[in-house]
C-alpha cells in the first residue's frame, strides 16, 4: 500500500527531469505499482482511511512522485450529488504515455490555486491552464485511448502530465501578481 511516506521528497531531482515512455508489455511489477497508485487515490479521499494511515487527500498521483521514472499516473475523480454524497468516477483511470493532443486558447485557474502530493505546504497564487484538452494515452493493455476533458478536470490531467515533464505546479504561478488572472483566465 502507498502511503505519504512513499513520495518523494520536493527537492528531490525526479521531479524535474522528464520521465522515461513505457514500453508496452508492461511489466508485473510496473501494472502492480500503477494500480497501487490508484489505490492510494481511493484510500487518500476515504475519511477512516486517510485518518489511519495519515494520508493527504488527492486525486491524481504520477509515477515520478514516487520515485518512479516512467510516464504513468492515476486520477480518481469523483462527482458529487447535490447534498454532497459521492456518485459516480468523473474520471477513474491510469494513464500511460499521455500526450496533450490539442488545446483551447481560453484558459482556467482554480480561484483557491492547486496543490500538490509532492509538496507539503502552501504556494499561493493561480495556476492558469488551458480551460480544454483532447489527450491522447495508452491504458495497462497497451490500448490506445482518447478523453477530452474541460474545467477542473482538465486541470487535474494537465497537473499530472507536468509531473511527467518535469515541471511543479507553482512554475506557472506569475511572481509579481500571482492571484491576478490575465484577461484569456477564469477562475473556477
Amino acid at each position: 500500500m502507498i502511503t505519504m511516506k512513499d513520495f518523494v521528497p520536493e527537492k528531490e531531482p525526479i521531479l524535474r527531469e522528464q520521465a522515461r515512455p513505457v514500453e508496452f508489455p508492461i511489466n508485473e511489477e510496473l501494472k502492480e505499482t500503477a494500480v497501487a497508485m490508484r489505490q492510494f487515490l481511493i484510500n487518500s479521499q476515504d475519511p477512516k482511511m486517510a485518518e489511519k494511515y495519515n494520508l493527504r487527500p488527492g486525486v491524481g498521483v504520477a509515477a515520478p512522485q514516487i520515485g518512479i521514472d516512467q510516464q504513468i499516473f492515476a486520477v480518481y475523480l469523483m462527482d458529487y450529488d447535490e447534498e454532497g454524497n459521492e456518485t459516480e468516477p468523473l474520471i477513474d483511470e491510469i494513464f500511460v504515455n499521455p500526450k496533450i493532443i490539442s488545446h483551447a486558447v481560453q484558459k482556467v485557474a482554480l480561484k483557491e490555486g492547486e496543490g500538490c502530493l509532492s509538496v507539503p505546504r502552501e504556494v499561493p497564487g493561480i495556476v492558469p491552464r488551458p480551460k480544454r484538452v483532447t489527450v491522447k494515452y495508452n491504458d495497462l493493455e497497451g490500448n490506445e485511448k482518447k478523453i477530452r476533458l474541460r474545467d477542473y478536470q482538465a486541470v487535474v490531467v494537465q497537473h499530472e502530465i507536468d509531473h511527467l515533464k518535469g515541471i511543479l505546479f507553482y512554475d506557472h504561478i506569475d511572481e509579481k501578481t500571482p492571484w491576478e488572472p490575465d484577461e484569456d483566465t477564469t477562475l473556477i
